[in-house]
């Protein structure tokens, strides 16, 4: 059997549940990467900081790094390949990051394409808005943020601007390019992922 000829590359479409207007993401990623690669991609494409705690559930079952203080059933992430839980176009598994609030994530397969070497893996392809500041308090609390944030005038306004530490976000602003360098710097074995 000809090893080379199992890889592919997955197009694969991230996709923030409930978020209105749409905030996606269209990554290309080996599909030799476990859960635990996608964790990292999932976290630079979006512009998550990985303070909180994810997982992945699929066909009812949860995948995520174990925590032994904690009674949940979860599988470990970093001993499943995605070629062996999104195997046809059009699958779909869920992702949770941060449990307080609650961001939920679809993950569908669109594509799966030709193994190409000398493709940078994993990449953006596109997207759509900034991601949500963290710990705003989910979909909800992001939608409040957004009317005080746009409104000088709103009483909270000025407190989101200290909290933020600085009035340059912007929910509308997407960086392919600076996505693309900071997938780079993670795939590098600098980066850490070797």
């Amino acid at each position: 059997m000809n090893i080379t000829a199992l890889r592919s590359i997955y197009q694969l479409k991230i996709s923030l549940d409930g978020a209105r207007p749409p905030i996606w993401r269209r990554v290309l990623v080996p599909n030799s990467y476990t859960l635990a690669d996608l964790h990292d991609v999932i976290q630079i494409s979006m512009g998550w900081y990985d303070c909180h705690m994810h997982q992945f559930i699929i066909n009812g079952e949860f995948y995520g790094v174990p925590e032994p203080d904690f009674d949940f059933d979860v599988k470990p992430e970093q001993s499943v390949r995605l070629s062996s839980v999104l195997k046809h176009e059009k699958d779909k598994i869920q992702y949770e990051y941060d449990f307080g609030d609650g961001w939920r994530h679809t993950i569908t397969l669109e594509k799966i394409l030709p193994f190409d070497p000398k493709q940078q893996l994993p990449y953006c392809v596109t997207g759509r808005k900034a991601c949500p500041p963290e710990d705003v308090g989910g979909i909800w609390g992001y939608a409040e943020f957004r009317e005080a944030w746009n409104d000088p005038q709103h009483p909270e306004h000025e407190g989101l601007c200290e909290w933020m530490g600085n009035d340059d976000f912007d929910p509308d602003d997407f960086d392919r390019n600076e996505v693309n360098d900071m997938l780079a710097q993670w795939a590098s074995p600098e980066g850490g992922n070797d």
